[in-house]
Parts: C-alpha cells; sequence; structure tokens
C-alpha cells in the first residue's frame, strides 16, 4: 500500500485519530490511505504500556464496579458484550472482556481482575453469571437505583457518546 502524504504527518494524524476524527476523514484531509494510518494506529497501540503496569495500587476501602454493554458485529445477531470492572476511587478500568454474555466470560474477567483488587467491595446489577462467579463475602447486587454503579453506568453513556457502534440501530 503506497503512502501518498509524508510521514512526517504521523504524529500529527495520530493526535486527530485520539480526538475522534474518522478513518475515512483523516484519509481525505491528509491525503494518506486509509490502510496506513491503520497501521500507524496499531503501531501506537502495539507501543502502549500494559494495562496492569497503568493502575494505581489498590487500597484496603477502594470499590469495584462491575457492569457490561452489548454491541454486535456485522448483524445483530451476532451480539458481543463488552465487560469491565472499575475502581471507583480511581476511575481506572482496572479489567475488561468481550464476550458472551454467559457465566464463562464472567470467570475470564474475574481472572484478569488483578490480585490486589480481588478482596475489594464490588457492586454489579442482578445478572446471574456476576451471583455465580463473584465471591459471596465481598460482591453485592443492586439495583441501577441504589446509586453504587452509577459511576460504571456514567462510563458507559460516554462510551455510547463517542463510539456510534455502541448505539448503532442497523
Amino acid at each position: 500500500v503506497k503512502t501518498r502524504g509524508k510521514k512526517t504527518q504521523k504524529p500529527i494524524i495520530l493526535s486527530a485519530y485520539q480526538e475522534r476524527i474518522s478513518l475515512r476523514g483523516l484519509s481525505r484531509v491528509f491525503d494518506i490511505h486509509r490502510q496506513s494510518i491503520s497501521r500507524w494506529i496499531v503501531e501506537h497501540v502495539k507501543s502502549l504500556p500494559k494495562l496492569k503496569d497503568t493502575l494505581l495500587p489498590a487500597q484496603a476501602e477502594d470499590v469495584l464496579e462491575y457492569d457490561e454493554a452489548w454491541s454486535f458485529v456485522i448483524k445483530k445477531i451476532n451480539k458481543r458484550w463488552l465487560w469491565t470492572v472499575m475502581c471507583r476511587r480511581t476511575r481506572q478500568i482496572i479489567a475488561f472482556v468481550m464476550g458472551d454474555r454467559s457465566e464463562t466470560t464472567c470467570r475470564r474477567l474475574w481472572r484478569r481482575v488483578p490480585s490486589e483488587y480481588r478482596n475489594c467491595v464490588s457492586y454489579s446489577d442482578f445478572w446471574d453469571a456476576y451471583q455465580k462467579v463473584l465471591p459471596q463475602e465481598t460482591h453485592h447486587a443492586v439495583g441501577k437505583d441504589s446509586g453504587q454503579v452509577s459511576h460504571m453506568e456514567s462510563w458507559y453513556c460516554t462510551l455510547r457518546q463517542h463510539q456510534a457502534r455502541y448505539v448503532r440501530k442497523t
């Protein structure tokens, strides 16, 4: 694939992409092929530190919020769920996993929660998988009206505003 623009534009293009300009928009504005921009994004993401290396240390009073949001791949019949765990104090996503809405995916999420956070009090909705996987001593299933998962719900609301995939109807 031939890059039509200058490679010196790469930092500007990556910065513009982080500001949510579409690949097609970047391609038109900078006169660079979309595949080149995609390749640069992949290289950039690979150079970023691992999630576990960016987390702040857990504290005894930390509270975790679990939630999931659905999306799809190509067709609505191909549903995928983004499961996340947020530390309420730091507002950091400490673990995430993509999958279906099963107990198996919830177990994968639990395995990704760093060990220092596993003894923290946690809240989630009443979805059955959470009750089967998360420890009963520290986990509480609550309704959305309780406010105990409001930070996670707010995060998903922001995600939906920034990523059309999570609100698309067709």
